[in-house]
């Protein structure tokens, strides 16, 4: 299996190498229960580029979300470090954006004040807010739904609604946790055309937490595969699949087949020992 490391790329023309967007050295993540001891994570080592879009695949339990977790600075590690955007992780990272599968919008608020949260925190001039939730809200595909509460929108719109909140204040990094989890099958294809095309433009760096080998292959330039607990990394899976990728058509490329076999190959022996 290849490392969970990735290789700084050599400088060139004389610049110096980039420091990783995001970073977990020698990451060990531990729980108290009342059976006592619980080990999530074990000398754990993720590095990502500026602009990379990694997947991250394992069965329940073996420690995605805590993963995420670490890296907005809502838990912290047991051992090792954690690194955003070249700075220590050592508590609330507000650089980064954080969607969940679960629905936070706030029901008393409309789609345009909901999306506009962020930014009102950040206490962002009123007018420059108003041009940005307007921007955000077209390219996400709610221009029309501006003044909906979220009892009045679809399952898919309010993801929506969810993932222009999380990209109004331009975050370089974006943390997704099983964003599009509860949702059917078309509508997933839709909500991830959407993310790719938003991704495009924007290149910002994402961690993105599925179960779904398809989705994880369809979004990612590389996806890794965990253990079951304590974590390690069984697989480190490089996309060969060109961008722009249209979602429909990605399963249809030479290269899927080879990338589904492999990682369910590593995939299988955790979920089975977790199931």
């Amino acid at each position: 299996m290849r490392s969970a490391h990735l290789s700084v790329v050599p400088a060139q023309d004389g610049e110096a190498q980039r420091a990783p967007a995001v970073e977990l050295r020698g990451v060990g993540k531990a729980f108290s229960s009342r059976s006592g001891r619980v080990e999530v994570l074990s000398g754990l080592n993720i590095s990502l580029q500026s602009g990379e879009f990694l997947a991250i695949v394992g069965p329940s339990g073996s420690g995605k979300s805590t993963v995420l977790n670490l890296l907005a600075g809502l838990d912290r590690p047991s051992a090792g470090a954690v690194t955003c955007q070249g700075a220590p992780v050592t508590a609330i990272n507000t650089g980064i954006g954080y969607l969940t599968q679960h629905d936070s919008l706030l029901p008393w608020r409309t789609v345009e004040q909901n999306v506009a949260v962020p930014l009102e925190l950040r206490k962002i001039d009123r007018v420059e807010t108003a041009a940005r939730v307007r921007e955000l809200i077209v390219q996400v595909g709610l221009d029309g739904f501006e003044r909906h509460y979220p009892s009045q929108l679809s399952g898919g719109m309010r993801k929506r609604a969810m993932l222009a909140r999380t990209l109004i204040y331009d975050p370089p990094v974006l943390l997704m946790d099983e964003p599009f989890g509860p949702l059917d099958a078309q509508l997933k294809l839709v909500l991830q055309a959407e993310l790719l095309k938003l991704w495009s433009a924007r290149r910002k760096t994402v961690v993105f937490v599925t179960h779904d080998i398809v989705e994880a292959i369809t979004l990612a330039d590389r996806v890794l595969v965990f253990s079951s607990r304590p974590c390690q990394i069984r697989l480190d899976e490089p996309i060969a699949i060109p961008r722009p990728r249209e979602v429909h058509e990605v399963r249809f490329h030479p290269a899927f087949e080879e990338h589904y076999r492999r990682l369910w190959a590593a995939l299988e022996p955790p979920v089975r020992r977790s199931s």
